[in-house]
């Protein structure tokens, strides 16, 4: 994790979380190779964007195949450490990559939609959720983002089911139209 300094007397910051499979990156199913990476059109540029006008980036991913036994925690990292150079390598830097290594059956509370993943980055960052966003493919990213006092947004990419989203919660077709709603619509 990249430490951005925030949380130490300094004034808190905006962030952008993002969810990783079906939102940034394709979601192929159980990542564990980081050959399978493959950053949906346009995403590198909107994260610029947004690193750009001042907010920090967030990735939290809920990656199951760990506690499935598909692939060990060393390959999910691999890919984490992956995605970094490859952004890096287009200006973009993450300020950190959070992940539950859990089985969906374990119960535990970093495991989206529960809130640990949200809940360390904030305290980590010095992130102010009050001028924060979450940007993710299904509805437990909007109900994370909803209970954690972000503002949620769903877009239309990945694979799997939107599950029970509010009405209310703004819907982008990619990112990229993501992060043009929130640079229209969060003034830092």
């Amino acid at each position: 994790m990249m430490d951005s300094g925030a949380g130490r007397g300094e004034k808190k910051r905006p962030a952008v979380f993002l969810d990783r499979d079906g939102t940034i990156i394709d979601d192929i199913g159980y990542l564990g190779d980081p050959a399978g990476i493959a950053f949906y059109p346009g995403v590198p540029d909107a994260l610029k964007r947004l690193q750009e006008c001042g907010y920090l980036l967030v990735v939290i991913t809920n990656q199951s195949g760990i506690g499935r036994g598909f692939f060990p925690e060393e390959d999910a990292l691999a890919v984490n450490h992956a995605m970094l150079r490859m952004l890096g390598a287009q200006g973009v830097a993450l300020n950190a990559i959070y992940y539950c290594p859990h089985h969906p059956e374990d119960d535990c509370s970093c495991r989206k939609p529960g809130l640990l993943m949200v809940s360390r980055a904030l305290d980590d960052l010095g992130i102010d959720a009050d001028r924060s966003w979450i940007v993710g493919d299904m509805g437990k990213d909007v109900h994370t983002g909803v209970n954690a006092g972000l503002r949620p947004i769903l877009v239309e990419t990945g694979k799997a089911e939107k599950g029970d989203v509010p009405g209310d919660v703004q819907r982008c077709v990619t990112v990229v139209e993501a992060v043009s709603h929130i640079l229209n619509e969060g003034a830092l």
